[in-house]
């Protein structure tokens, strides 16, 4: 059974820092594209970064230079390291996995950015 549990989420005033966690299990890790996506109320979920099983990375011009997503095989753990927050950032931030066309979903954590 697949596993994808998100952690260190939270609330941050405008300007400051926080770091996610995604710990997977059930998957073969080093093998798996890893993401994050986000949902705000009201809005599609998108695409925050995302990193391959080779260590490349993408981002979107929205957090390109702010954020930046990393992965330790060993610890079968994927992070975002997210920097200058804004209030826009606040949204559910979710973990992905996708190997071989088969995606799972993290439940979830919310970062709430105050101005």
């Amino acid at each position: 059974q697949v596993q994808l549990v998100e952690s260190g989420g939270g609330w941050v005033q405008a300007g400051g820092s926080l770091r996610l966690s995604c710990a997977a299990s059930g998957i073969i890790f080093s093998k798996s594209v890893m993401g994050w996506y986000r949902q705000a109320p009201g809005k599609r979920r998108e695409l925050v970064a995302i990193i391959a099983s080779g260590g490349s990375t993408n981002y979107p011009d929205s957090v390109k230079g702010r954020f930046t997503i990393s992965r330790d095989n060993a610890k079968n753990t994927v992070y975002l390291q997210m920097n200058s927050l804004k209030p826009e950032d606040t949204a559910v931030y979710y973990c992905n996995a996708n190997l071989y066309g088969l995606t799972h979903w993290g439940q979830g954590t919310q970062v709430t950015v105050s101005s």
